[in-house]
Parts: structure tokens; C-alpha cells; sequence
């Protein structure tokens, strides 16, 4: 029953952020394990066709680092080790103000998709990424690769 109610929460809420204007603060990672391959998510909600990097949103009164935290390891069970911040975007996709907050990380866990925001959780080669990469997700891997520059805009 979640898993029904869980897509159209998810449009509830961000017509509801969009029609207040709330600002919002998010985290994503770039996590990899030791061979260099990079963990990519497709969410049950919103653009589910879309693979995306890892991330949620920074709670009340936590911290960008606890948030990035948290979330890999509640989203797929990956602990996330070296956590550094690389860089703070402004996003105002979906009529809303959101800051997201990018790090790197590595984790030598296998990911396990929770069940319920994630439908698939894996890692892969930089070289053989899916054709369904989210526009945003392959700028960030771009920049991390330094085969463009760094924008402030998500």
C-alpha cells in the first residue's frame, strides 16, 4: 500500500513546496567502491525512468555531512567512508528554492535498494554508464572528471 501511496505523496508535497516557496536543503553523493565504479539509484517516485546519484533531503538541526550519511546508508545500507564536500549547488527546478549539497564518498558495500523510495541501487564503470543517466547526474560525474567546469546551477 506504501509503495501506491508513495508517487503521489511525492507530487503532494512538491506542489505544495512550489506553491509556498519553500526553500529546501538536499544532499547527493558520488560514492565509489575500490574499483573505481560509481553507485548510481532509480527512485520508485517522480522520474523513476531516470538513474540519479544517491541523496535525500538534511533534516531539521542536522548537519550536510549527517544528512549525506544518513541517507546512503538508510537508502541502500552503504556505509559512507572519506565523506567530503565537493561542492554546494542552487537548484529552482519544481518551482521550489533548493540548496543541494554534493559529496564525494567511497563504500565497499554491496547496495541493497530499501524497498521503498528505491527501485534499483548499483554500482558502475564510469565507461559504461545507462543510457537513462539524469541530465544532472552526468554534469556532476563530468565535473568530478574535470571534462567540464563546475557550475553553481543543479
Amino acid at each position: 500500500m506504501l509503495r501506491l501511496l508513495l508517487p503521489l505523496a511525492y507530487r503532494l508535497r512538491r506542489r505544495a513546496m512550489a506553491l509556498l516557496g519553500w526553500r529546501t536543503r538536499g544532499v547527493k553523493l558520488l560514492v565509489f567502491d575500490r574499483d573505481g565504479r560509481v553507485l548510481l539509484v532509480r527512485h520508485r517516485y517522480g522520474r523513476s525512468d531516470l538513474h540519479m546519484l544517491p541523496g535525500g533531503g538534511i533534516a531539521r538541526g542536522e548537519t550536510p555531512v549527517a544528512a549525506a550519511g544518513r541517507e546512503l546508508r538508510e537508502e541502500t545500507g552503504c556505509i559512507a567512508q572519506e565523506l567530503t564536500l565537493l561542492a554546494r549547488h542552487e537548484s529552482r527546478t519544481e518551482g521550489r528554492r533548493d540548496t543541494v549539497f554534493l559529496f564525494s564518498a567511497r563504500s565497499d558495500g554491496v547496495p541493497v535498494p530499501d524497498g521503498r523510495e528505491l527501485a534499483e541501487a548499483a554500482f558502475h564503470r564510469l565507461d559504461e554508464l545507462p543510457a537513462s543517466l539524469s541530465p544532472a547526474t552526468q554534469r556532476r560525474i563530468e565535473e568530478w572528471q574535470g571534462l567540464r567546469a563546475r557550475v553553481i546551477a543543479w
